[in-house]
């Protein structure tokens, strides 16, 4: 009796102690990090969240009176505001990269929502997809050709975040004269235009959410959605981030090259940075030297004096 009496106080024992180790590390339930630190705060723990009254995409209002319509953004709202780290790390992004997206959309006629589809692409990150799309906008080689972007070992200018924003913009548009619809239209950025006109062809309707479409393009609009709703309103969804945790934008200048560079790490040494920051600026610079071409010349960004710097570790 003595004997089991011990087992079961050593067992109890274990298990409350792995209880306060565990909650040392993650903090208790609701618990803010110091300082206001960005993470969750006073999420809901059923897991729902109350779905705005309307939601419109570049003007284009969902039926949310259609209960498909409701559940399938209910859904992506879920599942994006409780990627707690993706989403952070997606607010942040969106402080430095947007305001530049901002203006190039505003120049080509572009509605502003379109931004969000970025997000829904790469998360705002240089990524490569399985099939081989590249960049913030994963534009596929066929298609940055067909827009006369250079793509060799030595340059790939779906890397180049303004030049790909104004492919993927030439997209957008050509797609919404199609259709008429800039939902369809941010739809067919995902899906191809061809599977959306089959579709089309296939189920007489050409209406976004009257469609039976493959499973991500299906989710698509829905996930911009999403994160149009997050990044508008963060709070709502648990997320407080303070403005001096926001990603703040690039700061740099712009030195045309027309010659040849034999060595990047010594061209970047000469304005005094270095190889890493040069790279970071020039993505789509792929390799530690340039060749020359005839009659190109290239801008390449050199980060201002400073800025990497510029962000006081007393702010944190």
């Amino acid at each position: 009796m003595k004997n089991n009496f011990r087992k079961w106080y050593l067992l109890f024992s274990l298990i409350a102690v792995s209880a306060v180790i565990l909650l040392s590390f993650t903090g208790f339930p609701g618990e803010k990090q110091p300082g206001g630190s960005s993470f969750m705060s006073d999420v809901p723990v059923s897991g729902a969240f109350r779905l705005p009254d309307s939601v419109s995409f570049a003007g284009e209002m969902m039926p949310l009176g259609n209960f498909d319509t409701r559940e399938s953004l209910d859904r992506e709202i879920i599942m994006t505001a409780y990627r707690h780290g993706s989403t952070i790390l997606i607010i942040k992004r969106a402080a430095r990269y947007f305001p530049v997206i901002e203006k190039i959309l505003e120049e080509e006629g572009i509605p502003d929502d379109f931004k969000y589809v970025a997000l829904a692409e790469s998360e705002l990150m240089n990524q490569v997809s399985p099939a081989g799309a590249v960049g913030f906008w994963q534009i596929m080689s066929a298609t940055a050709k067909e827009h006369g972007m250079e793509i060799n070992n030595e340059v790939d200018e779906r890397y180049h975040f303004e030049k790909s924003t104004r492919v993927a913009c030439d997209y957008f548009r050509k797609s919404y004269q199609k259709y008429g619809s800039w939902t369809l239209a941010a739809a067919s950025y995902n899906g191809g235009r061809n599977a959306i006109d089959e579709q089309i062809a296939i189920q007489k309707k050409n209406n976004y959410y009257d469609l039976l479409l493959s499973d991500e393009t299906a989710r698509y609009i829905f996930r911009i959605a999403a994160y149009k709703l997050i990044i508008e309103n963060p709070s709502n969804y648990g997320f407080s981030i303070r403005p001096e945790e926001m990603y703040q934008p690039l700061r740099y200048t712009e030195v045309k090259v027309d010659t040849a560079v034999t060595d990047f790490a010594r061209f970047a040494a000469g304005f005094g940075t270095n190889y890493k920051l040069l790279k970071f600026f020039n993505p789509w610079l792929r390799k530690p030297f340039l060749t020359r071409r005839t009659n190109k010349t290239y801008l390449i960004k050199i980060p201002e004096p400073g800025s990497r710097t510029e962000f006081e570790a007393d702010n944190l």
